[in-house]
């Protein structure tokens, strides 16, 4: 992550989408595109925000009088508005998570933002899926967690091989969700999905 103080200046980066708009063949100077730059300067502060929030920190407050409940504990089709690190592109999906409690449960809206918190960055999905479980799993240290994402690359959409349609699925699946058969099945049962031997979809 580069330190706040390397930044470029906003200047620099409006400087570098005017760059962009004449490498593409466009003045960046006609009317249509003088405020171009402004534009999507402050679209990718908020595109990309994720890099000024701590997903662990969301997880800290927890609650504890939970009356027992020892169940699963899942939050399904959370949307997942990414980029893509290799081209810059949208990645646009719906995230599964579940975790099952040991004695503490978080807020469910904390999963939520701990998946926005890391999609809100320059991404790969392998690599979304697993901090996602991870920081779960480090932060309110359950009995497991099981993370399933589903996602369009618009990289692959949209350009290279054109294949619109086409979805890419990626788990992990942490403590008894990937030793006990019987945890994964429900997981993957409430997501509609058939339960797979091994810890993949």
């Amino acid at each position: 992550m580069t330190p706040i103080d390397t930044r470029p200046t906003r200047a620099d980066a409006e400087e570098a989408v005017r760059t962009l708009l004449r490498w593409a063949g466009e003045d960046p100077g006609r009317e249509g595109l003088l405020d171009t730059p402004a534009r999507v300067v402050k679209s990718y502060g908020e595109f990309f925000c994720g890099y000024a929030e701590d997903p662990a920190e969301m997880l800290r407050r927890t609650f504890s009088e939970v009356a027992d409940y020892d169940e699963m504990v899942l939050l399904r089709d959370i949307r997942v508005e990414s980029h893509c690190e290799h081209h810059m592109v949208p990645i646009i999906g719906v995230a599964h998570v579940a975790y099952l409690p040991r004695r503490r449960v978080v807020g469910i809206s904390k999963l939520a933002r701990v998946v926005d918190a890391y999609a809100r960055r320059f991404q790969i999905q392998e690599r979304l899926t697993a901090q996602i479980a991870n920081t779960i799993n480090d932060e309110l240290q359950p009995y497991g967690v099981g993370v399933v994402i589903e996602a369009a690359h618009q990289c692959m959409t949209t350009r290279g091989v054109h294949r619109p349609g086409v979805s890419m699925v990626t788990s992990r699946m942490l403590g008894t969700f990937r030793t006990n058969s019987d945890t994964r099945r429900e997981f993957l049962s409430i997501l509609n999905r058939p339960a797979m031997n091994g810890t993949g979809i």
